[in-house]
């Protein structure tokens, strides 16, 4: 018998039946461990291939592709350190609920703990942090092709959201001519061959439960707080709070156009304490806030009911309120439960925010991360979208800026690590062919630098813009002494990246005002390639200026 040819119908099978379960989009690194799977995926006429040469930054790259697809993305890398690169990826996953199918190959189990080269322990390598996992067996033609193709129709009949990782050990040789051996094995899956459903189907639960008490509650006093919500999402919970005349407090990445904007600078204040105390109910759609002073008015908040719809599982709520944690489709849940049309009870908060946002404008007049903050909707690119990185740039967009109801935004808000920014917005536009701005700080740039590698293939314009405060600023609001802040925390780099953008082809501008920014970013969206664009700052301008609005805003 051909090990090699075994390993190849094996792997075939594998990859058959992962894209009988809604698989376009493959991410695969470089590795010999991992050739059958890769000759495979690399055969199958179904899949678009991703190459990225390192796995921390693949696993990014297929979250992007499955975040704006929301379809699962298969990930294939070899075994050893390769898998564990994909930890960071697993992780946000896990949290945000994209679906990642990781296809780690191993060693054989009689070359583990022996000393044998690149061999580690991938058996529950990540833990609790994928949905499910499946260590499947060496390839035999001993175990019928129908086990291998129900064990993972069984694991991903279930997958309703985050990574599952099927560990995949395959014995040498690796290589050779493709002979007979297993075609017979791989045959007896018969007619599914030439179907498209899985080998083994499970229904999965549908509809929504109603609350029965809802026509009672949406006669009271409520809130709509909106976390990370899709296009749809956004706009249908906005018109549903409107319909209501319930205040919407909205994060940057609820997409409803924030009707209440600059909620993070006027939420302190007085009046806004004394109007949000007579609230009854808080309707919390989707996790992931942003903003610091929503966070500790969400905590703080004692209505007489609580309740957080997310299509995610667990509980979501750091405030851990007492109330209803509801499962379930945003847009299935409010078709559900309907809005009956109410005045709004707490017209003041429109009033706060409107002078709120009046201060920011006259607050942003010098070129800086909080000037181009608050002018971002006007630097968006037309039918495009948006990537928010993390740090103190998504936290100044969130509170100086009202982002146009709608507009697709993008973001690693699950964990809110640095790790991969670059390569999960690459993901991102190759899933949509969107013109696409992504915003993110320098040490995030420097973290992920060699995914630049991934914007020399994009599909429409993308401008990686590169706010540079000369390190991690969003310590400076840390009370700690400067020297320290500066060694220990903030660690300036003292970079340019013009060379990076060189060393990989790219488009490279670095405008030092506003006039400037706008004419490089009209530029680069005339012509589908990526460009660079630096913004080189004030090292604590940013912090500077949300502290000033902070105290100005406060004594309205």
């Amino acid at each position: 018998m051909s090990i090699c040819a075994f390993n190849r119908r094996w792997a075939t099978a594998i990859l058959e039946a992962v894209t009988r379960h809604g698989v376009q989009h493959v991410c695969i690194a470089p590795g010999s461990r991992s050739t059958p799977l890769t000759l495979a995926a690399a055969a199958h006429p179904g899949l678009t291939h991703h190459t990225h040469f390192d796995e921390r930054g693949l696993g990014h790259l297929a979250l992007g592709l499955a975040k704006a697809s929301g379809q699962p993305v298969a990930v294939i890398v070899t075994s050893g350190t390769a898998v564990a690169n994909l930890y960071p990826a697993v992780i946000e996953a896990g949290l945000t609920g994209e679906k990642l199918i990781l296809l780690t190959a191993d060693r054989p189990p009689e070359m583990i703990d022996c000393g044998a080269n690149q061999a580690i322990r991938q058996t529950d390598i990540f833990a609790t942090h994928p949905a499910a996992a499946l260590s499947l067996p060496r390839p035999t033609p001993d175990i019928p092709v129908s086990w291998l193709l129900s064990a993972i129709d069984n694991l991903l009949n279930t997958h309703s959201g985050g990574a599952v990782h099927i560990n995949c050990p395959f014995a040498e040789p690796l290589y050779g001519d493709m002979d007979a051996t297993g075609e017979a094995w791989l045959q007896a899956a018969g007619s599914w061959w030439q179907e498209r459903t899985p080998w083994l189907r499970a229904g999965q639960p549908s509809g929504v439960s109603v609350e029965p008490d809802w026509p009672a509650w949406r006669e009271k006093r409520g809130v709509v707080i909106a976390g990370r919500l899709s296009v749809d999402e956004g706009q249908q919970v906005a018109d549903w709070a409107q319909t209501l005349g319930w205040p919407l407090i909205g994060d940057a990445l609820s997409q409803t156009g924030q009707p209440l904007p600059c909620a993070d600078l006027w939420l302190s204040h007085p009046q806004a304490q004394r109007e949000l105390a007579g609230v009854e109910i808080v309707v919390q759609f989707g996790s992931s806030l942003t903003g610091k002073r929503l966070l500790q008015w969400q905590a703080s908040c004692t209505p007489q009911a609580y309740w957080l719809i997310d299509s995610l599982p667990g509980r979501l709520d750091p405030g851990h309120h007492r109330g209803r944690r509801l499962v379930a489709s945003v847009s299935a849940w409010l078709g559900a439960h309907p809005a009956t049309v109410r005045s709004p009870w707490a017209p003041r908060l429109a009033l706060l925010a409107g002078e709120a946002q009046h201060r920011v404008e006259a607050a942003t007049s010098a070129f800086g991360e909080a000037q181009i903050a608050h002018r971002l909707p006007g630097l968006l690119p037309k039918q495009g979208q948006l990537f928010l990185g993390n740090s103190l740039v998504v936290r100044l967009i969130d509170a100086l800026a009202q982002l146009p109801a709608g507009y697709p935004v993008y973001s690693n808000r699950g964990a809110s690590g640095i790790d991969g920014l670059i390569s999960t917005a690459a993901g991102v536009q190759r899933a949509t062919g969107r013109a696409t701005l992504a915003i993110i700080g320098d040490l995030s740039a420097l973290y992920d630098l060699n995914a630049l590698a991934l914007l020399r293939e994009v599909s429409a314009p993308f401008v990686l813009l590169i706010i540079n405060n000369n390190g991690g600023q969003i310590f400076s609001l840390l009370p700690t002494d400067s020297t320290v802040r500066e060694r220990f925390y903030c660690m300036p780099q003292h970079v340019e990246f013009r060379h990076a953008a060189a060393l990989f082809g790219l488009g490279y501008q670095q405008p030092a005002d506003l006039a400037a920014l706008r004419t490089a970013l009209d530029e680069a969206w005339q012509t589908p390639r990526a460009t660079i664009i630096e913004a080189v700052v004030s090292e604590t301008g940013g912090v500077d200026t949300l502290r000033q609005l902070l105290a100005e805003v406060s004594q309205l």
